[in-house]
């Protein structure tokens, strides 16, 4: 299969950023199934993408279902749903990426950097789901309304995981949605990707910015080494 034809299922499709992700892969011509906790929001949430995309294959079921029938799992749910979302689909990722761009801000301090136990929760996510996962981070510090914007979006996409093929293929899914993706390193490096959303919303806060993101700057020259 087709690296463009893989079906991705969004675990928390219905909110702002896994709605962000859905509509723009569905308009770059990515099959989409949408997941919520009940199957009768996500197949809403499925049916008006469609309407405003027409071409785009879109659906919407239970979290379970979604991410038995995918072949790349993104989870894109608050982290105080978190826990319960990694048991609700364990059993249903073994061989696929899972991708996980939760970030663990606990209200009201929203905007100070509040890491469980100081471990990333990509990490927590791979000991839950097990060594038949591949894990990636990414999505952390992209602001989800300009998702539903024209055009390319400037923002770096920090991409973690401890396999590189994995990585690579996030990295062209992120590519697809006309940002730039980066390998940045094995997954305990996504502590620093999910601590920078807090900071990232301080300053949204103190200079009135719509949505900061991170910009890597640099000529960049990849190296062809196995496990960068």
């Amino acid at each position: 299969m087709q690296e463009n034809t893989k079906k991705i299922a969004i675990i928390g499709g219905t909110g702002a950023l896994g709605g962000g992700l859905a509509y723009r892969w569905a308009k770059a011509g990515l099959p989409i199934v949408i997941g919520s906790r009940t199957s009768s929001k996500a197949e809403f949430v499925a049916s008006e993408l469609m309407f405003s995309l027409r071409e785009a294959s879109i659906t919407g079921t239970d979290n379970r279902s979604a991410a038995a029938i995918a072949d790349i799992v993104v989870i894109t749910v608050p982290f105080s749903h978190h826990s319960a979302i990694l048991q609700e689909i364990a059993d249903e990722v073994d061989g696929k990426i899972v991708v996980d761009a939760t970030v663990p801000l606990m209200p009201p301090k929203v905007g100070t950097v509040q890491l469980p136990d100081g471990r990333s929760i990509a990490c927590r996510t791979a000991e839950v789901l097990g060594d038949k996962v591949d894990v990636v981070a990414a999505f952390h510090n992209v602001a989800a309304d300009k998702l539903r914007g024209e055009g390319p979006i400037d923002c770096d996409v920090l991409v973690c995981g401890d396999k590189k093929a994995a990585r690579q293929q996030i990295i062209n899914l992120v590519d697809s949605l006309e940002m730039r993706g980066l390998h940045a390193g094995p997954l305990v490096n996504s502590a620093a990707a999910e601590a920078l959303t807090s900071v990232l919303i301080t300053i949204n806060r103190h200079y009135q910015v719509p949505g900061a993101g991170i910009r890597i700057t640099g000529e960049l020259k990849p190296l062809d080494a196995p496990n960068n």
